[in-house]
């Protein structure tokens, strides 16, 4: 079941991140000419010839360093050559071999993997750039010239990577895999919690703000089903925000919740809910994600017997309009209650992918309005005919009635409220558009 992984490693800013994006077709890596931008494992999918298989990024390799993240960012990426099928060292062209190269090929031959030597910045197309045979003094065999800006030579590389992969065995069809991706602000604890679910130390955590800067997926399965997990980069407020790779950051952030179906909003229990956690859960409202509210470093708190039911009430009241969103109070460092957040992804999960027939709809609409009569206005009474649904993730139904300015909006919330205690949607967003007679379809 599990797709080949491909490695992509070396020394910091030979291109790595860059022939990354240009593998997998997507900008997912921040790409800038400042060393160390790339700190985690960053992975992507790719195909070529028919075969699926990943890639992973990983922070530039530096042999000797006496820096606590550069260490961090060795660590990430001997997890990521522990765990490939296959990998691709980077060079530089202009640069040449240089001490850092030599270290990192003989930390790959000790690895007993397939190595595919990238000399990168072969920008030129045609005879071989006589530069490229210094390489061969790596032992790494014959290097291949490409150009991660251009994608020349991409092609070959390719070809090499799939010659080296396990043979394609018949696998069952996979199960969905559902997309987790953990917001919130900086330091509170969203690689901490990643590490802990996962069990290793797969993404780096620090005191220091800003330390995860990509978006980084890390697949995970257990007896609650298949996961993709996305740490994301702590949000800060604009204001704060002036270095160009953290913008980059905040928009790796977005992009995130745009294509998950659960979010995990993290909330320091020390500080409870800041003007920022309420922008930060705002969007994944927005977006109409499915979510859950973890309240982090429970185990810090001075407790007594009404501590828990305060906090819930501060943020119910501080997010209001995510009355839906359960809440989870947690501590990544110790492992409280992490396991309960399982059950509660896929609650919220199924809950936004539900699907409910125009039968079992107007017998809830029917029994509502039954109940509390439609509003009227200088003597005209909002009629509404039917009810359906037209989408999912997140449910979304349309209303057809005689006259729309007639549809007050504590009514519509009225209805909401029906649907959600009938068919039990906790956790998702709930949208809904108000049709009258006349209005064309869309």
């Amino acid at each position: 079941m599990a797709k080949p992984l491909v490695a992509i490693v070396g020394r910091p800013n030979v291109g790595k991140s860059m022939l990354f994006n240009k593998l997998t077709g997507k900008r997912m890596a921040i790409v800038d000419d400042t060393p160390g931008v790339t700190r985690d494992r960053l992975y992507g999918e790719c195909e070529w010839r028919g075969r699926v298989f990943n890639l992973v990024d990983t922070g530039g390799i530096e042999p000797r360093n006496d820096s606590e993240m550069l260490q961090f960012m060795r660590r990430q990426a001997e997890i990521a050559i522990m765990a490939a099928d296959v990998i691709v060292m980077v060079t530089d062209v202009k640069v040449g071999v240089t001490a850092a190269d030599q270290e990192v090929a003989t930390m790959l031959q000790r690895a007993k993997k397939p190595v595919i030597l990238a000399v990168n910045k072969c920008d030129s197309v045609g005879n071989t750039d006589p530069a490229v045979y210094e390489f061969y003094g790596l032992g790494l065999g014959d290097p291949v010239e490409v150009s991660a800006v251009h994608g020349h030579g991409t092609g070959d590389l390719l070809d090499l990577c799939i010659e080296n992969f396990p043979p394609e065995s018949e696998t069952s069809e996979e199960e969905e895999i559902v997309k987790v991706a953990i917001i919130g602000k900086p330091n509170v604890g969203k690689s901490s919690l990643l590490n802990r679910i996962l069990g290793e130390e797969r993404t780096i955590v620090s005191n220091v703000a800003g330390t995860t800067r990509d978006a980084i997926d890390s697949y995970f399965e257990n007896s609650w089903g298949k996961y993709c997990f996305i740490d994301t980069a702590g949000m800060r407020k604009k204001s704060k925000v002036d270095d160009l790779i953290e913008k980059y950051s905040n928009m790796r952030t977005i992009s995130a919740i745009e294509r998950a179906d659960v979010c995990l909003i993290l909330i320091d229990a020390q500080e409870g809910v800041t003007e920022q956690d309420t922008k930060i859960a705002g969007l994944a409202h927005e977006a109409g994600k499915a979510s859950v509210i973890v309240v982090n470093k429970w185990d810090i708190i001075e407790k007594d017997t009404k501590t828990m039911e305060s906090m819930v009430e501060g943020i119910r009241r501080d997010l209001s309009y995510m009355s839906y969103a359960p809440i989870v109070f947690i501590s990544a460092l110790t492992g409280q209650r992490v396991d309960k957040l399982f059950e509660r992804i896929n609650a919220v999960n199924n809950a936004s992918a539900m699907r409910i027939t125009t039968g079992m709809l107007n017998n809830v609409l029917e029994d509502a309005t039954a109940r509390v009569q439609p509003p009227t206005d200088k003597g005209r009474r909002l009629k509404i005919y039917y009810m359906t649904q037209a989408s999912v993730k997140p449910p979304h139904f349309v209303i057809f009635c005689n006259d729309g300015r007639l549809f007050h909006f504590s009514y519509q919330r009225y209805l909401e409220n029906q649907i959600r205690n009938v068919f039990g949607l906790e956790g998702t967003p709930v949208r809904i558009t108000i049709r009258q007679k006349g209005d064309k379809e869309e």
